[in-house]
């Protein structure tokens, strides 16, 4: 998109109606052009026709159900199983003056229902639901009270068996369907089959649906395979050669920690990325590389959903990635301007065996998740037929070690039991504790005066628990964190304080999530009622990491060509510069001279496709690899619509 020098005053915005999408654009997003489909995809919502939307990464979904819903009188509803990417967008939306509201799924019932009455009567412009709040008859109800102009269904692949990250909770979204015949519904995705979107079509129950593909071919990124014995050394030499940002993914959080440090002792400023980082770190790291003061950003799977940061021009991948769908989504993070980037992938001999033992062997089997399921209940002591709606911390290390479970297969089986709605499972940190005031309400007045630093948190505690004079009180810390506007590890440090100082006893005890059993018990039956779900999972999980096995030792294809091919676009031409198209050392004997010349007084006559450009009488390749040479020199770009020209 094309941006204003001018900006905007946020203040006023929610004040002023404007109903025209480029209008909109312009007010809220300070730019005065769509990118490739946008605009196209959002006259298909705004004619409330069924839609969906095929965009790669940095295709600027969002926009496309935001500006339709900005449009329109009532709220646009979206769904999407990323709480992080929710909250991102509020907060986004917030700082341009729209009114926007988010409701994950671990907000207390008493919160939700004043949440949901504020998106009747409130004049919000955006409600984001997870989709297991779709399973609870209070949204359901609200809903059917909301004036909706839209359902938007973000990671639309979510909802297939055969997409790469099924959630079974999403195919309850078709139940909106009959809440509100007159919403369009829009599904968008990044990444999909035709099988997949054949499948989101028929589970959302669209009706003629307009389908918007933008071709997944990147001609301004390179994708390079190298096998390297010292990934290290490798990392850091093409982080040293790179002057921009870069983004490096790695397997699990003590990778991410390690090779973060790693780069630092080498003088490349970085920091690092997992999920379980608290959300204070999580935000402060990513604004370190957001705002450019760490250079290389090191994370896991975990990082990248939602981020749009324009000058990453190189990312690394140092494990081979467990899909082409993600892998493709991830090196789709490079180039977001249209610059010449690099996507790398980094492995070595022992990869494959790692690939075996860290996602094949750790796949859940039936059997498997009936005997975690099993031990989980054992574990709190749910009898047969209880435990629905029941809540509890979870040690996962300790549950475990009790059990003698391998860590990894059994974390898979508990993220399948969450996606079939068995279980919730919460990955943030808790602490379980008990307070109770050891002085009189005089006393602690007295003490906050002395220490004005610890009254909100203390003042927080008195308003929302009565008796904590008289008798011991379970605290929650999230509570009092979310109604004192503060952090949990805050809350925690201040009551350490206190209990320090004899103002009350604080007794704690850490947990690394928490469990809510949806349903009731019933061992076999519970696992059986999800079997095809399960094996569905594992046929497909065993499909793309062949796949990915496939894209590694292929060294006669461009890799271009076999991203494509594996997403079902067609495409002959090669891209010139992956490290197979470099295998051919002809291409570096001819005289490149003449070549650039043809296609830059080309370029002076008018913006031309690789395809045009091909047409000069000189080898496809020689062409290819010289207009590669040229954006490095930075004396061509590529435009959003895949052409090239001046600069």
């Amino acid at each position: 998109m094309e941006k204003l020098k001018n900006g905007h005053n946020s203040s006023l915005i929610h004040s002023i109606t404007i109903k025209e999408p480029k209008d909109i654009l312009k007010h809220y997003w300070s730019h005065t052009a769509f990118r490739p489909l946008q605009e196209d995809i959002i006259s298909s919502v705004l004619a409330k026709k069924d839609t969906i939307a095929l965009l790669p990464t940095g295709g600027g979904k969002s926009v496309c159900y935001q500006i339709p819903a900005i449009a329109q009188d009532g709220i646009g509803l979206v769904v999407s199983p990323l709480v992080a990417l929710m909250k991102d967008q509020v907060s986004q939306l917030k700082q341009k003056g729209i009114k926007a509201l988010a409701i994950p799924s671990g907000i207390p019932l008493s919160e939700l229902d004043a949440l949901l009455d504020n998106c009747i009567y409130g004049n919000y412009k955006m409600l984001y639901l997870s989709p297991e709040r779709l399973q609870q008859e209070l949204v359901i109800e609200r809903i059917k009270q909301m004036d909706i102009s839209l359902i938007a269904v973000d990671e639309a692949h979510c909802i297939s068996q055969w997409g790469h990250d099924f959630r079974p909770a999403y195919l309850d979204i078709q139940n909106l369907r009959a809440l509100k015949p007159e919403a369009p519904i829009i599904a968008l995705t990044a990444t999909a089959t035709s099988k997949v979107l054949r499948d989101i079509s028929a589970q959302l129950k669209l009706d003629n649906e307009i389908l918007y593909k933008n071709s997944f071919n990147r001609l301004n990124l390179t994708y390079t395979v190298s096998a390297v014995a010292d990934k290290n050394f490798k990392l850091e030499q093409l982080l040293t050669r790179s002057s921009n940002s870069a983004l490096v993914y790695v397997r699990n959080r003590k990778a991410a920690m390690q090779t973060a440090q790693f780069l630092e002792a080498k003088g490349i400023t970085a920091t690092y990325y997992h999920g379980g980082l608290t959300t204070a770190d999580r935000t402060k790291h990513q604004e370190l590389w957001m705002q450019n003061k760490a250079k290389v950003m090191v994370g896991t799977s975990a990082f990248g959903m939602g981020i749009d940061k324009e000058d990453v021009d190189i990312v690394i991948h140092t494990e081979i990635p467990d899909s082409l769908e993600n892998y493709f989504q991830e090196a789709g993070r490079a180039g977001r301007a249209g610059q010449v980037s690099k996507a790398v992938l980094l492995y070595n001999k022992n990869d494959e065996i790692r690939l075996q033992n860290q996602f094949i062997a750790v796949i859940p089997s039936i059997a498997d998740m009936k005997t975690v399921y099993k031990k989980l209940n054992s574990y709190f002591q749910i009898a047969y037929g209880e435990g629905q709606n029941e809540s509890y911390p979870f040690n996962f290390n300790d549950f475990c070690q009790t059990y003698s479970l391998r860590s990894i297969l059994t974390y898979n089986c508990l993220q399948m039991l969450d996606r079939n709605s068995i279980i919730k499972l919460s990955k943030e940190f808790s602490k379980k504790a008990t307070i109770t005031f050891k002085v009189a309400h005089v006393a602690l007045t007295y003490y906050l005066v002395k220490n004005p630093q610890f009254s909100e948190v203390v003042q927080t505690i008195l308003r929302t628990y009565g008796g904590v004079f008289e008798q011991v009180v379970s605290l929650n810390h999230a509570l009092i964190a979310n109604k004192a506007t503060t952090s949990i590890k805050k809350v925690h440090e201040i009551l350490l304080a206190l209990d320090q100082d004899d103002i009350l006893d604080y007794t704690h005890q850490n947990f690394d999530s928490s469990i809510v059993f949806l349903s009731p018990r019933e061992d076999d039956r519970t696992i059986n009622a999800i079997g095809h779900h399960i094996k569905a999972h594992a046929k497909t999980k065993k499909e793309q990491i062949q796949s990915v096995k496939a894209y590694l030792a292929n060294k006669e294809s461009c890799r271009n060509i076999q991203l494509l091919s594996y997403f079902e676009e067609e495409e002959t031409e090669i891209c010139g510069h992956c490290d197979v198209c470099l295998k051919d050392k002809s291409i570096q004997k001819e005289d490149f001279l003449p070549i650039s010349k043809a296609i830059l007084n080309q370029l002076k006559i008018k913006e031309c496709s690789s395809r045009d450009l091909c047409e000069l009488p000189y080898s496809e390749k020689v062409i290819l690899s010289t207009l590669k040479l040229l954006l490095e020199e930075q004396k061509i770009t590529i435009t959003p619509s895949n052409t090239y020209k001046l600069l």
